[in-house]
């Protein structure tokens, strides 16, 4: 077997790894490298922000994860989108951006005692990373790595679905990662110059000029190797063959929420039972590794338009080959930016003090593609309010399916098992609804096709969120900190296992509670914080 030393071993070359690995690099002393199991993002699918649409369709660059059967979901599997490419799930995201709300990094601190966690500590790493244009106000970064664009809206149906908010009586904001964070805006998202800016574009490969920086791809970690309590290095299978990586100082996982807790039980880190039914031994018994599985839950209300979508006009097949075109070589047009029309948290109660919820405008389908008549039949006319609930009670696990590195981790994510994310969706769907039927949107429909005018009694609402909610791809939780003598965390404050030396998990797996928006940005604010504790000794 080939030995190979570092002083760090980055696993997952994702928003985490990326960001953790370009920055224990900089100093130029630390030798790091990145084992990432999926192959190059130079694919310009990946690139050109309106292929997003393709690449999830079909599953490119992906884990191709699932959930077991859902049983709260009438049976159903639910896929699990999780990027196997360098960029991770950066790579194949929505790029939709949000720091969430102050108030959930407080409640890192005061519900489960991370003392730094607190917004007041995080805020620092978010400015740290972000390169927003329009900073200078509500505590954004204008110089970091991470470069974010305002999407300016190009349909009809944004203006119009801005002024139905206000019918409805919604507020606005002018920047919801700012200081006015609940509201109606405008989108922003990790797009830079009209290309995606996943991690891999913003830290890993400015990074990768550097002597001590390597990333190794095809190349699938297997186990971390842990002697007398500390973890000295991984296994891993390289392009067909096995070979041992040392490390020196650290061994750094951040394999995402799946793959993470997956490869610390392979190592005899996690339940005692989980490890014995798989005949593992155990270096460390962690009973809350794979537990606390949980994500934004999605739902959607669906309208056909009565007026031509601007995307369906350019997604004709020729006009669509010069718009990708376009997009590539000169950064602009209709295929550089995403069909996404604006965002805002809400409450789906009065008398909640904080948001639960978010609602998403997207001004075409998730069907939305180039098209010829009469060969190829163009999609439905339609536009969707999709609607999140950012604060989930219900919780899931990721399992061992087998002690094979090879295969994949048994995932239950339990969606609408816990009886208020059913009520609370339920009130959401007619949120949505309701916010449809105002005069400003009203001109752009011609009929509700989901759920259809037919679902309006409670049951027939709960057997259309039984048969149609996903997830929102936001899994976070199965590796969480916690403080001292809580016996579910697995992670110290510095994301550092507990139990054994020299091994950290640093990505969303540690997250205790979910943050309200996409995660993106939470988990390179995460990682820049860990790099940093790392750096300081």
């Amino acid at each position: 077997m080939k030995l190979e030393e570092y002083d760090y071993i980055v696993v997952g070359s994702g928003s985490a790894g990326c960001t953790v690995a370009a920055r224990l690099a900089e100093d130029g002393h630390a030798s790091v490298l990145v084992v990432e199991a999926g192959g190059s993002d130079r694919n310009p699918l990946i690139s050109i922000p309106l292929a997003w649409g393709l690449v999830f369709r079909h599953r490119l660059f992906d884990w191709d994860y699932w959930t077991e059967p859902e049983q709260a979901l009438n049976g159903r599997r639910i896929e699990c989108a999780r990027g196997r490419v360098i960029g991770g799930s950066s790579s194949v995201n929505g790029m939709v951006y949000a720091r969430g709300i102050a108030q959930d990094y407080d409640g890192w601190r005061e519900r489960w005692g991370l003392e730094g966690w607190d917004f007041n500590g995080v805020l620092p790493y978010f400015q740290k990373s972000e390169s927003w244009p329009k900073a200078g106000h509500g505590g954004r970064g204008n110089h970091g790595p991470l470069h974010l664009t305002e999407l300016q809206p190009t349909d009809p149906l944004v203006p119009s679905f801005l002024e139905a908010v206000r019918e409805a009586g919604f507020g606005r904001t002018d920047d919801y990662n700012g200081s006015d964070a609940v509201g109606f805006g405008a989108i922003q998202a990790t797009i830079y110059q009209g290309r995606r800016w996943s991690t891999a574009a913003a830290y890993l490969r400015p990074a990768l000029c550097r002597p001590n920086l390597r990333l190794r791809t095809r190349a699938l970690a297997m186990r971390v190797v842990i002697e007398r309590g500390r973890a000295v290095g991984v296994e891993c299978i390289v392009r067909g063959k096995r070979q041992l990586l040392r490390a020196r100082k650290e061994v750094i996982l951040s394999a995402g929420v799946f793959n993470s807790p997956q490869l610390l039980m392979l190592s005899g880190v996690g339940p005692a039972d989980e490890l014995a039914r798989h005949s593992i031994p155990v270096h460390a018994a962690l009973s809350g590794v794979g537990q606390n599985l949980h994500d934004h839950l999605a739902l959607e209300v669906r309208w056909e338009r009565r007026d031509e979508s601007p995307l369906r006009r350019a997604l004709r097949i020729d006009r669509a080959a010069r718009a990708v075109l376009q997009a590539y070589f000169f950064g602009n047009g209709i295929a550089s930016t995403m069909p996404l029309g604006a965002i805002g948290l809400v409450r789906s109660r009065p008398e909640l003090e904080h948001p639960d919820a978010q609602l998403l405008l997207g001004t075409a389908p998730l069907t939305a593609k180039p098209y010829l008549n009469p060969f190829v039949r163009p999609y439905v006319n339609a536009f969707t309010v999709k609607g999140m609930l950012v604060k989930p009670e219900s919780r899931g696990r990721v399992r061992l399916r087998s002690a094979d590195p090879t295969q994949a981790p048994m995932i239950e994510q339990r969606l609408l098992s816990a009886a208020p994310d059913l009520r609370s969706s339920r009130v959401l769907l007619e949120m949505i609804r309701a916010l449809g039927s105002q005069p400003a949107l009203q001109r752009h429909i011609a009929r509700e096709l989901a759920p259809g005018p037919s679902v309006i009694s409670a049951d027939s609402m709960e057997a259309y969120l039984r048969s149609t909610v996903s997830t929102l791809h936001h899994p976070v939780g199965t590796c969480r900190m916690g403080s001292e003598g809580d016996e579910g965390a697995v992670l110290d404050a510095r994301m550092r296992v507990r139990g054994i030396d020299g091994l950290r998990v640093i990505d969303a797996s540690g997250m205790p509670e979910i943050t309200r928006g996409p995660i993106n940005g939470p988990v390179i604010m995460m990682a820049e914080k860990a790099a940093a504790d790392i750096l300081s000794g």
